[in-house]
């Protein structure tokens, strides 16, 4: 596998890794058994990149993977984020301040049976709390040997420059996909600037581009989806119908629609982490770092999806307050 170095760290992470949310309860019942192949699959395959947070099923996702992983932390490149909250009764906050910062890195580490974090993330950027202050806080989990390098998700540029004149932010974890391709426009040359990674979350649509629903009905009775617009069903139609570039060059190549979209991700410098907990779907993504398009594949997929071409907003309106700050 492919992989590129953080800057500024020891950290050497695969162009391709592996999303861990949908191991606990968000898109389907999640079956322990399928979830450990799942992650045997992502290790042989070199995609063994892994991301959590603390936020995924109120910790216990990271408690998954700390079991996962027992005995074969060395094999993986471990991430995870702090500062996403959810109270009991549905309201939503982000926590950036400094003693708090602490706290989660130590609540991460323990729910992750280990005494070192790879990469740990702010989830939301904290409005009401300097970046400096967050950052300054990571920083010294890294002095004190329990953090690798730093990151940040879903910030902003001007933020994304504060933080790394305070610490050196190694990676930036945003969404980003054929059909989200926002980050193009002042996210991504910020990060080509600083010489940080940039790591795409759900970078398949959250399952969209795989061309493997054919309407909502697919989806479970409780999947999270479900509340996405562009899966809603006034929107969905439209958007599965931006799908026949990619069907079309996939066939031609003899690769998969998921692959031929993760390929495009990979053709524009960007670490990949798709979401996954069948084996052969993981195997299948991991394979994608080995399709090389050219730069006629790249311009007809990038024709076929200009910024506005998805029908719906990529998260719920109340959610979408907490990006880019």
């Amino acid at each position: 596998m492919k992989s590129i170095q953080l800057k500024a760290t020891l950290v050497r992470v695969p162009v391709i890794g592996l999303g861990c949310m949908g191991m606990t309860p968000i898109y389907s019942p999640p079956d322990e058994t399928e979830n450990l192949k799942a992650i045997d699959a992502a290790i042989d395959a070199g995609a063994n990149f892994l991301d959590t947070s603390d936020a995924y099923a109120d910790g216990k996702n990271e408690e998954f993977l700390g079991r996962a992983l027992r005995g074969r932390r060395d094999k993986v490149i471990l991430a995870t984020k702090f500062g996403n909250i959810r109270y009991p009764d549905g309201r939503r906050a982000v926590n950036g301040r400094p003693e708090y910062v602490a706290e989660a890195a130590d609540a991460c580490l323990h729910r992750l049976q280990t005494d070192v974090i790879d990469v740990f993330y702010q989830h939301r950027v904290d409005p009401d709390t300097p970046i400096e202050e967050t950052v300054g806080a990571m920083a010294r989990l890294v002095e004190a040997g329990k953090v690798r390098a730093l990151g940040l998700s879903e910030a902003g540029p001007a933020t994304i420059r504060r933080a790394h004149a305070t610490h050196p932010i190694a990676a930036l974890q945003t969404e980003y996909s054929l059909w989200s391709r926002f980050p193009e426009a002042d996210i991504l040359p910020t990060c080509r600037d600083l010489g940080i990674a940039f790591v795409a979350y759900a970078p398949l649509g959250r399952g969209f581009l795989t061309g493997r629903f054919a309407s909502p009905d697919d989806l479970h009775a409780k999947d999270r989806r479900r509340d996405m617009p562009r899966y809603a069903p006034e929107n969905f139609d439209h958007n599965l119908a931006l799908l026949g570039t990619v069907r079309e060059i996939a066939k031609a190549r003899g690769a998969t629609p998921a692959q031929i979209a993760l390929a495009w991700l990979a053709a524009q410098g960007v670490v990949s982490i798709p979401g996954g907990h069948r084996p052969a779907h993981v195997a299948e993504n991991a394979a994608a770092a080995d399709v090389a398009l050219s730069a006629d594949e790249v311009a007809r997929l990038g024709a076929a999806f200009p910024d506005d071409a998805a029908r719906g907003t990529r998260y719920p309106e109340g959610q979408l307050k907490a990006l880019g700050i």
